[in-house]
C-alpha cells in the first residue's frame, strides 16, 4: 500500500530495495465501532480477544535481561531469610508440640490446677448450671488462642503462611475461572489509541480500535502504526497521510514493503512492545542474583547495541535456542519499521524460511535470485578497496599493527581506482585477479587516452611494489582464486546493479539472508564472512539515518575475527547497531584478539559444555564480587571430670568418633562469579551463563539460564 511517505526513511528512495511483485491485499474495511461492547446476555461475560489481552498486560520496569511481559517484581530479599525446608520443619514440630499439649489439657491429665485462673477470677455463682458450661467453654478458648499466638511465635508460622499459603491461593484465585478484567478507561487503555486522540486523530484512533476489538490487528500491525506514528510526531506534515491511510486500510495501513504482517511461524514468544524476545528463565540457583530467580530472560535491541558473543560447543543449542529466537525477533521488528537484520550462515543451516527474508542470497546456487557486492555499495576505490582488503587478507594480521592490512588496501586502491575512472565500475573477480597478477598494460593504455595521467602513475606504483620480495599483490591474487572458481560463476559481478545486494541499504527495514557455500568452499566461506562483516560494520557506522537498529547474525565467527572487525564491533554501540557471533571454542579466535573480543561485546554468552581453557577467559571478564564465607572447624573435647570423661567414652564406642565440637567463622572475601571449573563442569545441558549490558550502560550480573524453560 501507499504510506505517502510515513513509512519510507528520510533520505532514501522507494525503489531502492526489493519489493515483491504484487502487495498483499488489505483486508476489507470494517464498520464503524460501536459506542459500547455489545452484551451477551447478563451472565456470560465478554471476553475481549487475545490481541487485547496481551497489550493490556502491564510490563513493570525490571532490570536488563529480565522479561517484562507480565513481570511481577519480587519482594526485596531478607537477609536473615530462613531456608524452607528448616523453617518447614520447626512450623511442624511446633505444630505437633502444640497439639500435644492440648490434648494433655483437654482430656485432664495434668489435673485442674491449670483452671485456678478461672476460679480466682470468677464467682461461686457461675459454677452452677449453663453459665458455668459457657464459662469453661470460654476459658478453653482463651487458653487455645494463647497456645495458638505462643507456639504459632516459637513455629513461625506467619512465615509459613506468606510464602506458601498466599502464592498458593493467588494461583488457585487466577486459575478458578473467574471472569477476565474490565477494560482500563479509555484515556488510559493502550487499545484506545490514547495519544492519536491527543493530537486530535480521533477518526484514526476509533478505525484502530474497532480493528483491535474486532481481531483484525495482531502485534505485529500495533508496533508498526506506532513505529509510523513516532514518525507523524517528527514531521506532523505526515499527519493527513498517515490518517487517510489508517481511514482506508485501518490495522493494514503503513504495511512493510514486501506486504508481510507478520512471519510464516514463530519458535519462540516476543513481545514487541518492549522489542524482547524470550529465550528461558533464570535458575533458582544461590549463585544467580535474588531478583533473576525464577524469572524470564530475554534480549531486546537496548543490549543486542552492545554486541554479543557466546561461545558453545557444537551441539550445545547455540543456532536453535539463540540465533533463532533472536533472529526472528528482528525479522518482527523489521516488519514493524523498527530493526534491519542481515543473517550470515552455512548453506542448509535452517536459520529461518526464505518466507521470512525479503532478499536472499544463495552465493554457489544458480537459483539465487540475488547477488553478493564485493566493494559494499561504495563509489570510493579507497573504501572499496580498505573493506575488500580486509575480507580477503584480514586474518593474517592479527597483530594490533595491522600493517599488512594496510599494505594489502593500498594495493587494491592502487587497481581499483583506475579501472573505475576508465569503465565507470569496479572490475568483477575474475577482472581484479588479472590485474593482480599484472596485466594492467590494457588499463594503462586506456588511462593515458582518457587523460587519466595522475592515476596511471598509479598503476606505476602498483608494478613497481610488485617487483619487490614478499609483496602482498601475489597474496591478494591467491586469496581472489578461491572466488574465482566455476562455482562462483555468476556472482560477484558488477555489471548488473538490480540484481547486486549492497548492505547499503541498511537505512531500510530489510530482512537478509545470505546462505555462505561451507561445503567444498570453506576457505571462501570464511573469506565472505568477514568481508560482509566488515562490510556492515562500515555501512552500519555510516547511515545518514540511524533511526532503524540494524543487526549483523553470524551464526559461525569462526576465524572471522580480526584487529579491524574488533575495533567496528565498538563503533557499532554508538550507530544504532549490533552484531550477534557464535563460536564454538575461543580457539577459533587468534589468541592476541580473544581478550580484546570479549571486552568489546557488551552481552557474553557461554553455553554448557565450554573447555576450562574457555571459561576461564570468561571468568576472568565477569570478574570477582565479596560473599560470606563460614569456615567451620570441628576441635576434640578434652574433659577432665571423671564422669564427663567416662560419658565420652561411651559416646566413642558407640559411634566410633571422638567427642568434638564447631566452631564457625565467617568472613568477607571476594571470589570470582563463576569459576572456570563451574563453567566447564557446573552448567547443566540445556542452559547457559548470561550476562548482559546495555547501551546506556545498565549491566547484569551472568545468570544461569534454563533455555528450556
Amino acid at each position: 500500500m501507499d504510506t505517502e511517505g510515513t513509512y519510507d526513511a528520510p533520505g532514501t528512495r522507494r525503489d531502492s530495495v526489493p519489493r515483491p511483485a504484487e502487495p498483499h491485499a488489505a483486508p476489507p474495511p470494517v464498520p464503524p465501532r460501536p459506542a459500547a461492547p455489545p452484551r451477551t446476555g447478563g451472565e456470560v461475560p465478554v471476553v475481549p480477544p487475545p490481541f487485547l489481552t496481551w497489550l493490556r498486560t502491564p510490563r513493570p520496569d525490571a532490570a536488563p535481561g529480565i522479561w517484562r511481559y507480565g513481570h511481577r517484581p519480587k519482594p526485596p530479599e531478607e537477609p536473615d531469610r530462613i531456608p524452607g525446608r528448616q523453617l518447614f520443619s520447626g512450623a511442624l514440630i511446633s505444630l505437633l508440640c502444640g497439639w500435644l499439649l492440648w490434648s494433655l489439657l483437654w482430656n485432664g491429665y495434668l489435673g485442674h490446677y491449670w483452671m485456678w485462673p478461672l476460679y480466682a477470677l470468677t464467682p461461686d455463682s457461675w459454677r452452677d448450671g449453663m453459665v458455668a458450661v459457657w464459662t469453661v467453654y470460654i476459658y478453653y478458648g482463651l487458653c487455645l488462642l494463647v497456645l495458638v499466638v505462643v507456639f504459632g511465635r516459637l513455629g513461625r508460622w506467619s512465615q509459613v503462611w506468606r510464602r506458601w499459603a498466599v502464592p498458593a491461593l493467588r494461583r488457585l484465585w487466577d486459575d478458578s475461572g473467574n471472569p477476565p478484567p474490565v477494560a482500563p478507561a479509555p484515556q488510559e487503555d493502550p487499545a484506545e489509541w490514547p495519544l492519536l486522540r491527543a493530537a486530535g486523530a480521533h477518526d484514526a484512533a476509533d478505525r484502530l480500535a474497532a480493528d483491535a476489538q474486532a481481531g483484525l490487528m495482531t502485534d505485529v500491525d500495533h508496533a508498526r502504526i506506532e513505529r509510523a506514528w513516532q514518525s507523524v510526531r517528527a514531521q506532523p506534515g505526515r499527519l493527513a497521510g498517515f490518517t487517510d491511510a489508517v481511514l482506508r486500510h485501518g490495522a493494514a495501513a503503513c504495511a512493510h514493503p514486501s506486504g508481510a504482517r507478520d512471519l510464516p511461524v514463530r519458535a519462540a514468544p516476543h513481545d514487541l512492545i518492549t522489542r524482547q524476545v524470550r529465550l528461558g528463565a533464570a535458575a533458582a540457583d544461590p549463585r544467580n542474583p535474588y531478583e533473576h530467580r525464577g524469572a524470564g530472560c530475554a534480549l531486546d535491541p537496548s543490549l543486542l547495541g552492545t554486541s554479543l558473543l557466546a561461545v558453545g560447543p557444537p551441539g550445545c543449542g547455540k543456532t536453535g535456542r539463540l540465533v533463532r529466537p533472536v533472529l526472528e525477533s528482528l525479522c518482527l521488528q523489521a516488519l514493524a519499521g523498527r530493526a534491519a537484520v542481515v543473517a550470515v550462515g552455512a548453506a542448509g543451516a535452517q536459520l529461518a524460511p526464505d518466507e521470512a527474508f525479503d532478499v536472499v542470497v544463495k552465493i554457489g546456487r544458480p537459483d539465487s535470485a540475488y547477488d553478493l557486492d564485493l566493494y559494499g555499495g561504495t563509489d570510493d576505490p579507497d573504501e572499496a578497496a580498505g573493506v575488500l582488503a580486509e575480507g580477503l587478507v584480514g586474518d593474517l594480521a592479527p597483530g594490533a599493527s595491522g600493517e599488512d592490512g594496510r599494505r594489502a588496501a593500498t594495493a587494491l586502491a592502487q587497481l581499483l581506482g583506475p579501472f573505475r575512472a576508465v569503465h565507470g565500475r569496479f572490475p568483477s573477480v575474475p577482472e581484479l585477479r588479472e590485474l593482480l597478477d599484472g596485466s594492467v598494460a590494457a588499463l594503462r593504455t586506456a588511462l593515458r587516452t582518457g587523460g587519466h595521467d595522475a592515476l596511471a602513475r598509479e598503476l606505476d606504483a602498483r608494478e613497481r611494489q610488485a617487483q619487490r620480495p614478499g609483496d602482498v599483490g601475489s597474496l591478494l591474487a591467491d586469496r581472489l582464486a578461491l572466488l574465482d572458481r566455476p562455482a562462483f560463476a555468476g556472482f560477484f559481478g558488477t555489471s548488473d546493479p538490480a540484481r547486486t545486494f549492497s548492505l547499503r541499504a541498511l537505512e531500510h527495514p530489510l530482512r537478509v539472508r545470505i546462505d555462505l557455500p561451507e561445503r567444498g568452499h570453506a576457505e571462501a566461506s570464511r573469506m565472505l564472512a568477514r568481508l560482509v562483516l566488515a562490510q556492515f560494520t562500515e555501512c552500519a557506522a555510516g547511515r545518514a539515518d540511524r533511526s532503524l537498529f540494524a543487526c549483523l547474525v553470524l551464526d559461525d565467527a569462526t576465524r572471522t575475527v580480526t584487529p579491524e572487525s574488533v575495533r567496528g564491533l565498538q563503533r557499532l554501540r554508538s550507530a544504532h547497531a549490533g552484531a550477534v557471533l557464535t563460536l564454538r571454542t575461543l580457539d577459533d579466535v587468534p589468541e592476541a584478539l580473544r581478550s580484546a573480543l570479549l571486552g568489546a561485546v557488551g552481552c557474553r554468552m557461554a553455553f554448557s559444555g565450554v573447555t576450562t581453557w574457555d571459561g576461564a577467559r570468561f571468568a576472568e571478564v565477569w570478574g570477582k564480587e565479596w560473599v560470606e564465607a563460614r569456615d567451620v572447624t570441628d576441635r576434640q573435647v578434652i574433659a577432665h571430670e571423671p564422669f564427663t570423661r567416662a560419658t565420652h567414652v561411651v559416646r566413642r564406642i558407640v559411634t566410633g568418633r571422638a567427642v568434638t565440637a564447631q566452631s564457625v567463622t565467617v568472613r568477607k572475601v571476594e571470589r570470582e562469579r563463576w569459576s572456570a571449573s563451574e563453567l566447564a563442569h557446573g552448567v547443566p545441558a540445556g542452559h547457559a551463563v548470561l550476562s548482559v549490558t546495555s547501551v546506556r550502560g545498565e549491566s547484569a550480573p551472568p545468570v544461569l539460564v534454563d533455555l528450556e524453560a
